[in-house]
């Protein structure tokens, strides 16, 4: 069973997005073995200077870089990644699950990711050009893990 985890900065505050979480965690639970790693994102002033948000993202870096496993296949998340179809990224998930590899997918804080971790990742994916707050966007991205694996089984899920 292929292995995802899912590294983010932050953790999910409101109740309705972790029954949200928990509820995905169970449909995924027959498709894939999944895990998230939760790190708490550097703490900037309201209005932080571009040094400021630099020297965050790399303390942010260097967490991650920490949790990312060393075989996995990475997604970073970034709203500058390539844009791709439902079916496309199911697409995605069952080559990499048919060739043996797990997945990592990176969702940085609200200042996004360092260029270290961008260039690190095997595949800079962006799930919409819109702006999200933070927690439901890990949601988002269940949902859509989800509806890859139904895709790729053949469900009517995805219409």
């Amino acid at each position: 069973m292929i292995k995802i985890k899912i590294i983010a900065l932050g953790k999910l505050k409101e109740q309705y997005l972790k029954n949200a979480w928990s509820e995905y965690e169970k449909r995924l639970s027959r498709f894939c073995d999944l895990e998230i790693t939760e790190l708490s994102p550097f703490s900037l002033p309201d209005n932080p200077s571009a040094s400021q948000i630099e020297s965050a993202l790399s303390f942010e870096a260097e967490m991650i870089e920490k949790k990312i496993p060393k075989d996995y296949y990475t997604f970073a998340l970034m709203v500058e990644g390539k844009d791709i179809s439902s079916e496309e990224f199911a697409e995605k998930i069952s080559d990499l699950s048919n060739f043996g590899k797990n997945i990592c997918f990176i969702i940085g804080s609200s200042y996004g990711l360092s260029q270290k971790i961008k260039e690190k990742a095997d595949f800079k994916l962006s799930l919409s050009k819109m702006t999200f707050p933070h927690q439901l966007f890990r949601i988002i991205l269940l949902e859509q893990i989800y509806r890859g694996f139904m895709i790729n089984e053949g469900s009517t899920y995805h219409k």
